[in-house]
């Protein structure tokens, strides 16, 4: 499979295959293929579509394979920002928000991130149920904004504002951490809880998660009424 992701900021990620090379998406992202590029929706086993259920993702996912010489697919980006090609190996996994996996290789496999400790996944809200990728290729993520990445060293931590934790390594650990002092938390303006993530391993981050871009476009909506 060979790639070129072009424009911004509303990428579109091009994918030229070999005959019988597929790529897996959720439902909606393609924008455009070739003639001979077949479809063909997949829960990949009952278990794996609940549990793409649970973390917010559709039960289905579409394969779309190159039948009878080269083809061409196309995967567009749905926020502004940018499409991240990563590659994934088996000892190299990672860890994403569950908005953020656009199409992948048929290598790829998708499955449900759980935080090993309770505070994050009842009080994490957006972001603490999330992806992992694992398996063998390259898988392209939906970046809301401006990535910025940084390596951590093991034990060293970095707080991020819930839903602005975009990917990280799956050697990486995340875990929840309210704000301290009353006045804070209420009148902060940030949220009662930031996401703390510790290395080692790498991080990126997004400057404007879709649900902070709807939150500034519904505040200064009319009222109805």
């Amino acid at each position: 499979m060979q790639y070129k992701i072009l424009g911004e900021p509303m990428p579109v990620v091009v994918c030229d295959l070999s005959s019988g090379e597929s790529m897996i998406t959720e439902k909606g992202s393609m924008v455009w293929m070739s003639p001979n590029m077949k479809m063909e929706t997949s829960a990949g086993g009952l278990g794996k579509a609940f549990g793409r259920m649970f973390s917010g993702e559709a039960m289905f996912q579409n394969i779309y394979t190159a039948q009878g010489g080269t083809g061409m697919i196309a995967f567009a980006s749905s926020f502004p920002g940018a499409i991240l090609p990563v590659e994934i190996t088996p000892d190299k996994p990672v860890v994403a928000q569950k908005s953020a996996f656009l199409a992948s290789e048929q290598g790829v496999e998708l499955s449900v991130f759980f935080q090993k400790k309770m505070g994050a996944g009842f009080f994490g809200g957006e972001g603490f149920i999330m992806q992992k990728l694992s398996g063998r290729g390259t898988a392209f993520l939906e970046i809301d904004g401006y990535g910025v990445e940084y390596t951590l060293a093991p034990g060293q931590q970095m707080i991020v504002d819930t839903g602005n934790l975009a990917m990280m390594d799956a050697t990486c650990s995340i875990d929840i951490q309210s704000v301290k002092g009353v006045k804070n938390a209420l009148f902060g303006g940030e949220g009662l809880f930031n996401t703390v993530v510790t290395g080692p391993g790498r991080i990126l981050l997004q400057t404007m998660p879709m649900s902070a871009f709807a939150g500034a476009i519904a505040s200064v909506l009319p009222s109805k009424g």
